[in-house]
Formats: structure tokens, C-alpha cells, sequence
């Protein structure tokens, strides 16, 4: 049986997704108090960094995969406008759950379903642009997740891919001493949860550097590849261009 990581620890491929939901599980009713708390706040630049990026017309067809709490739908569905379509996806209905409520809250009644990123359920050359914020670093198979949002855009279509990354050199000391000495025990203050911010820590490690995701990629059927690093490194942007 083939095995894989999550975080740290190598577990069978097949329970690395049901891991994953207990992560999300746990965390889903505090995790946008969670987001501003352990990034300073800084989430909302790299997430709006991201919508300007994505330079959503009116009438495109966007699909948002690890939606979670939804926050790039939101901005997304101001862009398209009355014409065009957001759906909202997350593999965690918890998750999921949080973000229709909120985005309800907020007026939007986006079209909102569980879904696997490595199986989406959606036509060939159907999308516009496909995002996906802090979500590929838990997927089981990044390779596969990547050629089936590659899929499901349309030629010339764009991949947003907002991920945590390997940031600069000189910080990795003091980055890591925040990351696995402040970070759990901020996650057990606030959600009761060290663990999983535990395991945040460690995903991040375990994913691949800037360079190592642009050339999988490209891999994948994307032609042009370009990432836009931010806070240092601390997450990266990377840009795909469908063939």
C-alpha cells in the first residue's frame, strides 16, 4: 500500500483525506479568527493581491476549490457580476458550511458543493480562471489536483494558486521558532487545538518550494508559469496559463 505525509508523520495514501477533514473539522468555526490572529492580519493583502491578479471580467466563470470560508468567492462574485458564475467548493463540509453561511450573510447565493479537487465534477474547458487558496498542500496527490483543474479551464483559462511557501533564508530561524513554538499554543488559546496548527506547521514544510511547484505546473499542461512571492516568502502566488 502507498504511503504519504501528513505533516511530519507518513500515513497510508488512502487516510491522508480523512486526516485532513479532522483537521478542518476542528477548526472550521475559528479559523477566520484563527487566519487573522496567526498572519497578522497580512491574509487579506495576499487574498486581495490574488483577486487583482486574477483579473475576473464580468460574465466569467470562476471555480474557488478549498473555498473554505470563503472569502476569494466573495470578492469573485463582485467581479463577475449578475452575469457570470463563482462555485464555491471545499472536500470539507465543515468548512464548507461556514463559508455558505457567510457568504449568504453577505447577499450571495453561490452555487456550493463538496467536491475533491483530484476528481472535480465539471466539463472540460468550462472555466475562466480556477483559484485555490491554502488548499494544495493538503491534497493527497498535488500532480493529479493540478492536471484536473489544468481540465477543467478553458484554453488560455488561469490557475491561482495561493499557498504557503519557503520563505527567505535569513528568517527561516525565527520563522520556524513562531511556527512551531507560538502557533500551537496560539491555536490551543484560541480553538483548542494545538495539533492541527501543529500539523499547519508542518505541511508547510513538507510542501514543495516556488520553483519545485512552478516546474510541477508545467508538468500539468500549464504553458506559462509565473509565482509572485509575499512577506518574504511566507506564501507565494503562483500564475498558470492553460496550453
Amino acid at each position: 500500500m502507498s504511503s504519504t505525509h501528513f505533516g511530519f508523520q507518513t500515513v497510508n495514501e488512502q487516510d491522508k483525506s480523512k486526516h485532513v477533514r479532522r483537521v478542518f473539522d476542528s477548526v472550521a468555526s475559528k479559523y477566520d479568527v484563527m487566519n487573522d490572529l496567526m498572519s497578522l492580519g497580512l491574509h487579506r493583502i495576499w487574498k486581495h493581491y490574488t483577486t487583482t491578479v486574477a483579473d475576473i471580467r464580468p460574465g466569467y466563470q470562476v471555480l474557488d476549490i478549498a473555498g473554505g470560508t470563503g472569502d476569494l468567492s466573495m470578492a469573485f462574485a463582485k467581479q463577475v457580476g449578475p452575469t457570470g458564475r463563482v462555485v464555491h467548493t471545499d472536500i470539507n463540509e465543515a468548512m464548507l458550511r461556514t463559508g455558505r453561511d457567510r457568504l449568504v450573510d453577505n447577499g450571495l447565493n453561490l452555487p456550493t458543493l463538496v467536491c475533491d479537487a483530484e476528481k472535480l465534477p465539471f466539463a472540460d474547458n468550462h472555466f475562466d480562471v480556477v483559484s485555490v487558496a491554502f488548499g494544495l498542500r493538503n491534497m493527497t496527490h498535488k500532480d493529479v489536483a493540478l492536471k484536473e483543474m489544468c481540465r477543467v479551464l478553458k484554453p488560455n483559462g488561469k490557475l491561482l494558486v495561493l499557498e504557503f511557501s519557503k520563505v527567505a533564508k535569513p528568517l527561516e530561524k525565527p520563522y520556524d521558532w513562531y511556527s512551531f513554538n507560538i502557533l500551537p499554543k496560539l491555536g490551543n488559546l484560541v480553538a483548542g487545538d494545538d495539533a492541527s496548527y501543529r500539523y499547519l506547521a508542518e505541511s508547510i514544510r513538507m510542501h514543495p518550494s516556488q520553483e519545485e511547484l512552478k516546474q510541477l505546473m508545467k508538468q500539468c499542461g500549464f504553458g506559462h508559469v509565473d509565482f509572485h512571492n509575499m512577506s518574504a516568502g511566507v506564501v507565494a502566488l503562483h500564475v498558470g496559463i492553460k496550453c
